[in-house]
């Protein structure tokens, strides 16, 4: 990886390693595991751009977010950062977007744009201070900043326990379906450690049709 490049995917190689070390530890996700042969998280290389759709994303469905997103990539040509700071709240008519997260994408924008570098920035920061640095960012909170570590930044051993699809799943998976508290939910996750984010994917995965992408 050169130095102002970010990771497209997690290497075959990696990945894999980190499937075995999971199944080693644990046979629940061993069994998910092998029910997805051949897929493996993929990033889109772009920290703006994973940030943006995890902020229309925030308390929407996937398929919602998914058809919002749609239609602000058409509306923002090129989608990056300088080019969505130049639009109106006006301009966003017809998207989908609520007033509130217009104003956080024009955050996140201005933020990109008066510190171009910061991607690179963050790339050598770990998972906290990055976090730290993210949040700073108006509608960027810690589950934002957590998509941005596991789908940008490609790091692998984040838990996002604020996420509801990944409460979901270990309610699923290990507690039959019954609540489950988040002390449950991170003592249940421990022994997927340093691979979480990965155990994380497989759990997005397993409820699903599509892989989850931010």
């Amino acid at each position: 990886m050169t130095a102002n490049a970010l990771p497209a995917t997690v290497s075959p190689n990696a990945w894999q390693a980190a499937c075995r070390g999971l199944a080693n530890a644990d046979p629940v996700m061993a069994r998910i595991i092998a029910a997805y042969p051949g897929s493996q998280l993929v990033s889109r290389g772009d920290l703006f751009t994973t940030l943006a759709r995890a902020i229309v994303g925030q308390q929407i469905s996937v398929k919602a977010a998914a058809s919002v997103w749609g239609r602000l990539q058409a509306l923002v040509k090129p989608f990056q950062a300088t080019t969505l700071h130049q639009l109106g709240p006006d301009q966003f008519e017809g998207v989908g977007l609520s007033k509130r997260k217009i104003e956080y994408l024009g955050d996140l924008a201005r933020a990109f744009t008066e510190q171009p570098d910061l991607a690179q920035t963050l790339q050598h920061l770990e998972d906290e201070l990055v976090i730290a640095r993210l949040t700073e960012i108006r509608g960027v909170g810690r589950w934002t900043a957590e998509m941005a570590l596991i789908f940008a930044l490609m790091r692998t051993d984040v838990l996002p326990l604020a996420d509801l699809g990944l409460m979901k799943a270990i309610s699923l998976h290990y507690y039959d379906g019954l609540p489950i508290s988040l002390a449950q939910a991170k003592a249940t996750a421990s022994i997927w450690s340093p691979w979480r984010s990965v155990a994380t994917w497989y759990c997005w995965r397993s409820l699903d049709p599509e892989p989850v992408d931010y």
